[in-house]
């Protein structure tokens, strides 16, 4: 079964600043059928105006990945962490016991724009941790890369939850295929371009919930990128 959540219907904020939209409930949008998928609790598409950003604020018992595509962003936190994350870039961070951290477009002027993803941890509790790696336009061109997983196999980030997640380019014509395990579930995130999921038409900034099914076939019908969330 997959169940289309289409961009136009995701909530929306705009504070001049940020522009974004809330694929589930969050801050002053509330959705009872979309507050969270599985272990999948927020997934925000940020646009910050140049000089913009968030400042220092606490987080606990969250999984939090942030996924850049244009421009780069500041990152500051609580466990003496400083970097600035750019297109390709997957920084993580586990806010376990609780961390405080601040976001700020590194640009006066260029808009960042970026996917900040939270998942829930396996357990609560954990120690605060804090990871970054690079993966390359040429390691997801025409592929599913994991850039995320339990394990950090293949060199992708190691979180705390029994989910993966690939991240794709695809041009037209190109396709990539997963398969799902019995029990498991699956969400698509259309980053930019225009991809078909098992036929169905998915367009920039639509998602795809996914249940019961055991193959998973994305095909690109314009320049595209795109993030695929194995979920437990």
């Amino acid at each position: 079964m997959i169940n289309i959540r289409k961009s136009n219907d995701r909530g929306h904020a705009n504070h001049g600043w940020l522009d974004t939209h809330f694929t589930f409930s969050f801050a002053d949008y509330y959705d009872p059928k979309h507050v969270e998928f599985r272990t999948l609790r927020v997934m925000n598409d940020d646009r910050v105006a140049g000089g913009g950003g968030f400042p220092t604020h606490p987080h606990r018992d969250m999984e939090i990945v942030t996924y850049v595509l244009e421009g780069a962003l500041a990152h500051k936190d609580s466990m003496g962490n400083g970097s600035v994350i750019k297109p390709g870039d997957v920084q993580y961070m586990s806010a376990g016991t609780g961390v405080a951290h601040s976001e700020f477009n590194a640009s006066k002027t260029e808009t960042v724009h970026l996917y900040q993803i939270w998942m829930f941890p396996d357990k609560p509790g954990h120690t605060p941790a804090y990871d970054q790696k690079n993966f390359s336009g040429q390691e997801k061109r025409g592929k599913l890369r994991l850039v995320v997983s339990p394990d950090g196999r293949e060199g992708s980030v190691k979180i705390r939850q029994d989910n993966e997640l690939y991240a794709t380019i695809l041009g037209v014509g190109d396709r990539v295929k997963h398969e799902l395990k019995p029990e498991r579930y699956a969400y698509v995130q259309v980053a930019k371009g225009s991809v078909t999921l098992n036929g169905k038409t998915l367009e920039t900034g639509d998602g795809a919930e996914i249940s019961a099914e055991k193959s998973l076939q994305l095909t690109g019908v314009k320049e595209a990128e795109v993030l695929l969330f194995d979920l437990a």
